[in-house]
């Protein structure tokens, strides 16, 4: 299937700016990519793309002072499938995991592991290890945290949302990554598109979505705390440690972000 995926941030600064942006489709999706999904701004200005020490793609520039807007969008072939499951993968002992996932078993700037080591082990240290735990700890995760765009706050963290249940998708995030850490299983922060193909209406307005990816059984595999089920068209944009690591954009300066829209699909059905 084809899905219609992009976004649209227009702020207004108060000065010249530079500005960090993470939009991009990740590079392990860019050969599904109908066209490329260039970022284009008004006004214009230069753009130098980088990749981060995550291999993320990265753009920055400078905007002008007033008010500014950047826009992507393309169309991505995606195969329909819902999220895949593997119900028998197995966790492995720390010592025979691969050197590239230690990192993602230490604790980062929105996980404490070590604040909250001693409830993961009393809350899920029973259930059998491997899947079994980590669905154990998303389904405890999405039923404890309440959702809510009005509870975003920029600075909340795993031991913060564990105190106070409420949230939003990052949020289930980070409190999913720091148990599974925890519980010595590498979990990774995930960002991107996730759409509501295949679910019955009425759709919440389209936003960027965050999950999980856990190391289970050799592989890397998909888990939403969040939604806590399986989704189709769902798209990385970046992975890293946790949100600090992979923010949408980043700006050095005041600014007002006047208006945010994403876009996520059916291409086939009419444009909303």
């Amino acid at each position: 299937m084809r899905i219609r995926v992009g976004c649209e941030l227009i702020y207004q600064f108060q000065q010249i700016t530079p500005i960090i942006f993470m939009v991009n489709i990740h590079s392990s999706r860019v050969s599904d990519l109908e066209q490329p999904d260039y970022i284009v701004t008004t006004p214009s200005v230069p753009i130098e793309g980088y990749r981060d020490s995550f291999g993320n793609w990265c753009n920055r520039l400078v905007a002008p002072q007033g008010q500014f807007s950047a826009k992507t969008e393309t169309v991505v072939r995606d195969s329909g499938l819902w999220d895949p499951t593997e119900d028998g993968a197995a966790q492995l002992p720390v010592q025979h995991l691969p050197p590239d996932t230690l990192l993602f078993l230490l604790g980062s700037r929105y996980c404490e592991t070590d604040q909250l080591s001693e409830a993961a082990w009393s809350l899920f240290g029973s259930t059998p290890p491997g899947w079994s735990r980590v669905k154990a700890v998303c389904d405890y995760v999405h039923n404890h945290i309440t959702f809510g765009y009005e509870h975003s706050r920029a600075t909340r963290t795993a031991a913060d949302v564990f105190r106070e249940p409420r949230g939003v998708c990052r949020d289930y995030a980070h409190l999913a990554l720091a148990f599974c850490r925890c519980l010595n299983i590498p979990a990774r922060y995930c960002t991107g598109y996730v759409s509501d193909i295949g679910l019955p209406p009425a759709h919440a307005p389209q936003d960027f979505a965050a999950w999980i990816e856990v190391f289970l059984g050799g592989a890397w595999h998909i888990f939403d705390p969040r939604n806590n089920d399986p989704r189709i068209g769902r798209i990385l944009i970046a992975r890293g440690r946790d949100a600090a690591d992979v923010p949408i954009a980043m700006t050095f300066g005041p600014s007002t972000l006047l208006s945010f829209h994403v876009t996520t699909e059916d291409a086939a059905a009419p444009s909303s």
